[in-house]
């Protein structure tokens, strides 16, 4: 099981921030309850370039949910 790093809300994803193999990589899981996603960072991507991470996060969620729509 991987080391949890960081757990925290954006609206209403969930993500999940935990360790991989890699001691560079991080992996990132976003969960809304109806979609999913999982992706890996560098350390230094999510040191530095959080927030526009969480940014990209929550815009592609908004799209899933636009494009359903149409």
């Amino acid at each position: 099981m991987s080391k949890e790093v960081a757990s925290y809300k954006l609206g209403n994803i969930q993500v999940k921030i935990t360790e991989t193999d890699d001691p560079k990589r991080l992996n990132v899981d976003c969960n809304d309850g109806n979609f999913h996603s999982e992706f890996t960072v560098s350390r230094y991507e999510y040191q530095h370039y959080k927030r526009h991470m969480n940014q990209k996060i929550s815009t592609a969620y908004k799209k899933q949910y636009e494009g359903e729509e149409e």
